[in-house]
């Protein structure tokens, strides 16, 4: 004989299945909801007043920029096609709630570094504010030579610019060409990712239109090029800078709205429910009143509930008049505008005979 071999059977085991939210879980909703609006209007007018400084700020150091990319472009210069190094420097911050400003500058630099790296060149990166890191460091960690932090929370200034300039000469890497992505700022509601062309002392010294230059020597051209650094690196802090404080202004703005609309929503979803609740209500208790009514009960109830109990409840109004026409002699009905709605206001008289 085969012995049968014991099942074991397993019920599905259904969790709480979520119904109709509650009056308390909407107000809990709308309470959060208003508490983060709140948040989101005073980050707007933060982002604002440092947005005004930052765009008065920011004329100045354009010029500081365009002096230093001006020798680049009048004198032609290029790298050589066989040097293979290459830096990007990549300028964020460490803040967020700002838009697609981080993720953009990411976007660029992972574009140039694949198309580097396609070519054949060794790429290395600078990464000038801790989102850039968070983006780029799980894909393209192999690439980082520096990670910049503490960028954003206060105005840029020159010192800091001179700083990861700094870092940068002394880290050892001595690239041959290289560029610098950021944002620029455009106007309040726009910015477009832009890039810049850096170049090597040596890449400078060999080129051949330097040749127009003959009071140049080695010592001027490399402190011309360390200060043309800082001053590029310094005019895309301002820029992006700018940018993100715009952005971030655009963000809060379009959070508050939301926040608004939620709120609505929210008041109106809340006031169907306390609704339903007190039509659910006084339908079980006129349910109870309807199973008093025995001979024994309705001296008792004709004497007691009659001069204080009147039982209302709406009814959603149609065009068929008919279909709420009185069933019994103390049922009445009215027509009343409540909240933009139209409803049947039932009022039911209890009277006994």
């Amino acid at each position: 004989m085969f012995a049968r071999a014991s099942a074991v059977v397993f019920y599905p085991q259904c969790g709480q299945v979520r119904t109709m939210a509650t009056l308390k879980d909407i107000t809990i909703r709308l309470k959060s909801v208003k508490n983060i609006q709140k948040i989101t209007k005073s980050m707007k007018m933060v982002a604002a007043a440092k947005y005004a400084r930052a765009e008065k700020a920011l004329k100045p150091a354009r010029v500081y920029g365009a002096g230093a990319l001006s020798l680049y472009e009048k004198a032609d210069i290029k790298a050589p096609e066989d040097k293979n190094k290459h830096l990007i420097i990549g300028v964020s911050s460490d803040r967020g709630l700002c838009g697609a400003i981080h993720s953009s500058v990411a976007k660029t630099m992972k574009n140039e570094i694949a198309k580097l790296t396609g070519a054949g060149k060794e790429v290395m990166v600078v990464n000038v504010g801790d989102k850039l890191r968070g983006l780029l460091y799980r894909t393209h960690g192999k690439h980082i030579l520096i990670n910049c932090k503490e960028v954003g929370r206060k105005p840029p200034t020159f010192d800091d610019a001179s700083i990861i300039a700094t870092e940068l000469l002394n880290s050892g890497y001595e690239f041959d060409q290289g560029t610098i992505i950021y944002n620029r700022f455009r106007s309040v509601i726009s910015y477009k990712t832009d890039e810049k062309p850096l170049f090597s002392v040596d890449t400078v010294a060999s080129s051949e239109n330097m040749g127009i230059y003959d009071d140049i020597d080695a010592d001027v051209l490399r402190n011309y090029q360390e200060f043309a650094l800082v001053n590029v690196i310094y005019y895309g802090l301002k820029e992006s800078t700018t940018s993100e404080q715009s952005a971030r202004m655009t963000a809060m703005d379009s959070a508050s709205k939301n926040a608004s609309e939620m709120i609505d929503k929210l008041t109106l979803t809340f006031n169907r429910t306390r609704q339903a609740v007190i039509t659910k209500e006084l339908i079980e208790i006129i349910s109870g009143a309807a199973a008093l009514s025995t001979e024994t009960t309705k001296s008792a109830v004709q004497s007691i509930v009659f001069p204080f109990v009147t039982f209302i409840f709406f009814l959603p109004s149609t065009d068929k008049e008919e279909a709420y026409r009185p069933v019994c002699s103390w049922q009445k009905i009215f027509v009343v505008q409540s909240s933009g709605i139209k409803l049947k206001l039932i009022v039911l008289f209890v009277k006994y005979q």
